[in-house]
């Protein structure tokens, strides 16, 4: 095999699969600011229909005393009460949030959330038309 048939099998190995269309791309983006934009508006019904039943959000916390390798673990009923109690309600002018779709198949797809206090890594997973949140890893930012 050639340099330049090397050259290309590994660019084609490596390259990034291509990006959903335009509908999907929207359908999830819309996921992740009804997970955000509910939590800022404390409206718990619109950050609900973002989640899934079965919702594994974690923080890495490290070491503890009472846990190696620790893990802040939250359910979905957690974090929709916390919603409903408005631990994260902000005035609409003081929203700074974005949602980067970092990896889209048929029925999953990785998302970058950013606001000033934290970032949260979401995987997604297609419903049929729906897109929901299954899993979220997330950090706070340093103050």
């Amino acid at each position: 095999m050639s340099l330049l048939s090397l050259v290309m099998a590994a660019t084609a190995a490596t390259s990034p699969a291509p990006m959903a269309d335009a509908a999907t791309l929207a359908a999830i983006e819309a996921t992740c600011l009804d997970y955000v934009d509910g939590q800022l508006e404390g409206d718990p019904a619109r950050v609900a229909r973002a989640l899934h039943p079965d919702l594994a959000k974690r923080a890495v916390t490290g070491d503890t005393p009472d846990e190696r390798l620790g893990l802040r673990r939250m359910s979905k009923e957690e974090l929709v009460s916390l919603t409903r109690q408005g631990v994260l309600k902000t005035p609409k002018d003081q929203w700074n949030r974005s949602c980067r779709i970092l990896d889209v198949t048929a029925e999953t797809a990785a998302v970058r959330l950013e606001t000033p206090w934290f970032v949260d890594h979401f995987h997604m997973g297609r419903y049929g038309d729906r897109w929901i949140i299954v899993n979220a890893l997330w950090h706070m930012k340093p103050r």
